[in-house]
């Protein structure tokens, strides 16, 4: 597949001149325009270079290069101008990073070389990061793999954690999504220093000793550093150095950073573990979310109400099959309730009181009802 080369000049002889040269080895494209020539990058399918003039109606090259720079990074960039002057020169190398500046009229030859060149550099710096994401990928699925090998509660941990994880970020908009994922990857990396059992008595709510305890707030520093160690992974490392901070400041690191100085993925990272850690130790989930509201100032606002989305009804209410008999004043209809014949005598989302549940033994010796009804239970902690 021949390397795609993007053309902008507002002169149409200058364009074709251009494409005539360069069509031979590469797939060309040319815009006159070149906010139109903008509104047509595409980021999976990016120019390997491109060549703008620099005099042009509406946006100058400079501009137009800069822009491109932010839509599509890695594409080597080169000016054409007859106004050769060096103060053109630096701010094209400066303001759009132009890889090489030519004059016109530019020489078949001279004008071969130049994009040969950009090719090639295209070439080197898209290996390059390539092979950077292949080697951060494989360290982190690597660390991943060792933590699970030896310590398969956290590993587990992981595997729960990291749905919870994405849906958190997702509801706050982040750009970023790999960065949080990675971060729930590896934030168990430092439980490696605990002792066997740890985690499972966490899990079970017994309460660890004093040892236990300081080497439990210590895990995350110790995967920060491992983690730290990693290319472009620092603003991950920061996140897993906050997951036991509360928004309140509470917890550890005791640095007085609280609410939202604390990294977002620390926040985030800090409630969808401590519900993962009541799930475990609770039988439903409202029991676990109602369990994390008891400590309420220790997490984002926020990312609170998003868990409570979350879950749904879940969150409060137990949703339960009872007889007519087992219904209780407080309970919530979750279905509506309509005669044998298919009346509707009471609607969904109607609170029973002890007047609406005489009502419905009534309805049942007179018009007859179902003999069970889904309802939904409040959940109070024990």
């Amino acid at each position: 597949m021949k390397p795609r080369i993007l053309l902008i000049d507002d002169e149409p002889k200058v364009l074709s001149a251009l494409r005539r040269q360069l069509r031979e080895l590469y797939e060309i494209d040319v815009h006159s325009d070149p906010a139109e020539a903008l509104k047509t990058i595409d980021k999976t399918r990016p120019y390997a270079a491109a060549i703008s003039d620099y005099r042009m109606p509406g946006m100058n090259g400079i501009d137009f290069l800069s822009r491109l720079k932010e839509l599509s990074p890695d594409t080597t960039r080169l000016m054409l101008t007859g106004y050769a002057d060096l103060d053109n020169a630096i701010r094209a190398v400066n303001d759009g990073n132009v890889y090489r500046f030519l004059t016109k009229p530019c020489e078949r030859d001279g004008l071969l070389g130049n994009v040969a060149d950009a090719v090639r550099q295209h070439e080197l710096v898209t290996a390059k990061r390539v092979l950077l994401e292949k080697t951060l990928k494989g360290s982190v699925d690597l660390l991943g793999e060792i933590t699970s090998l030896v310590n398969p509660e956290a590993g587990e941990r992981i595997n729960r954690v990291r749905r919870y994880v994405r849906y958190f970020a997702e509801q706050k908009g982040v750009k970023d999504l790999w960065r949080y994922d990675i971060a729930a990857m590896l934030c168990q990396l430092g439980t490696l220093i605990l002792p066997p059992g740890t985690l499972e008595i966490l899990e079970k709510g017994r309460k660890l000793t004093p040892e236990q305890t300081q080497l439990w707030e210590m895990h995350p520093a110790v995967a920060q550093s491992l983690v730290a160690k990693l290319p472009r992974l620092q603003s991950i490392a920061d996140m897993i150095a906050y997951q036991l901070k509360g928004y309140d400041g509470s917890g550890t690191p005791r640095d007085g950073v609280k609410a939202d100085d604390i990294p977002l993925g620390g926040r985030i990272l800090k409630i969808s573990l401590d519900y993962d850690l009541a799930r475990q130790r609770e039988k439903t989930p409202q029991k676990a979310f109602l369990s994390l509201e008891r400590d309420l100032d220790a997490y984002d606002p926020e990312l609170m109400y998003y868990l409570e989305g979350m879950l749904g009804v879940e969150a409060r209410y137990a949703i339960r099959t009872l007889p007519l008999e087992g219904l209780t004043p407080g309970m919530v209809l979750h279905e509506d309730v309509s005669s044998n014949q298919g009346a509707l005598l009471l609607c969904k989302s109607v609170e029973l009181t002890k007047d609406k549940i005489d009502r419905m033994h009534m309805f049942a010796h007179t018009v007859g009802i179902p003999k069970t009804f889904t309802v939904l239970v409040p959940e109070t902690l024990n």
